[in-house]
């Protein structure tokens, strides 16, 4: 038997209940993927994070519950939110190796910020799939990990009720939709993240997504740094700044659950 500490918490969240819930689990070492696999698709989140720390170096790797993806921003951010305050890290910044290279956390006071990739969209031509999933016809539609679509005010976006099946047979990762925040909001942008594909039918906030989403409105509205907000259920803010081919994005942490998965040696085994 083998015994994996488990770590639930709300990242990119303000009070308990909202933000994304993520699981972190600390490994000794790595597990064979096919384990990895199953208890992401028993937690049901939609991000488990593993991390595993070796002669003082970090890797991490997320799952959803159908696969292994190459970067998430809140089960990240829920990582080192659980390196820092559980497992005895304590310096001020993370180094954590990954598929999408060396991700940087730092502390900077209530919140997290994490060190990441930017991606500008490219404008594009909405595909078939795309045009058949949603149901209000957007105003432009760009490509980047995703379709992101743009409409014209929040009001649209939020009364979209998209045809996930239809989605399905997108290529990339999934659909975001963006808007223009009300002229009084409290946050710049807005954004909806839909991933059939990876079994997360609205991810409640995406980090990641917003590699891609900052980046194009600071472009749109000529300022590098932005908040944006997620208007899933639970809803979200991303605090983002835009520096050359890099986005910082900055959230809190909400701790929820502590816990123990207990794998049989004889699963380990089989697994090999």
């Amino acid at each position: 038997m083998i015994n994996i500490p488990i770590y639930q918490v709300d990242a990119f969240a303000d009070a308990l209940f909202s933000g994304n819930p993520a699981a972190v689990c600390p490994l000794p070492h790595w597990l064979p993927e096919k384990v990895l696999k199953n208890i992401a698709a028993e937690n049901n989140l939609s991000e488990t994070a593993f991390i595993v720390t070796q002669q003082g170096e970090h890797e991490i790797r997320w799952f959803t519950p159908e696969d292994e993806v190459d970067l998430c921003g809140h089960a990240t951010l829920a990582a080192a939110y659980v390196m820092f305050h559980y497992l005895g890290y304590e310096q001020q910044s993370i180094a954590l190796n990954s598929r999408s290279g060396i991700l940087n956390v730092s502390r900077e006071g209530e919140y997290l910020a994490l060190d990441f990739p930017a991606l500008m969209p490219e404008l594009c031509e909405a595909p078939e799939a795309l045009e058949i999933g949603l149901a209000i016809e957007p105003e432009q539609v760009y490509k980047g990990y995703d379709y992101i679509v743009e409409y014209a005010n929040e009001t649209e976006l939020r009364a979209v009720e998209p045809n996930l099946e239809a989605f399905c047979h997108l290529d990339g990762r999934g659909v975001v939709l963006t808007a223009p925040a009300d002229e009084y909001a409290e946050y710049d942008f807005v954004s909806r993240a839909f991933f059939p594909k990876l079994k997360v039918p609205e991810d409640p906030v995406t980090g990641s997504a917003h590699c891609e989403l900052a980046p194009l409105w600071a472009s749109v509205l000529g300022k590098q740094e932005l908040i944006g907000y997620q208007a899933s259920a639970r809803g979200g803010r991303v605090h983002c700044t835009v520096k050359d081919d890099r986005v910082t994005l900055k959230g809190q942490v909400v701790p929820y659950l502590k816990g123990e998965i207990l794998i049989p040696s004889q699963l380990l085994r089989d697994s090999e």
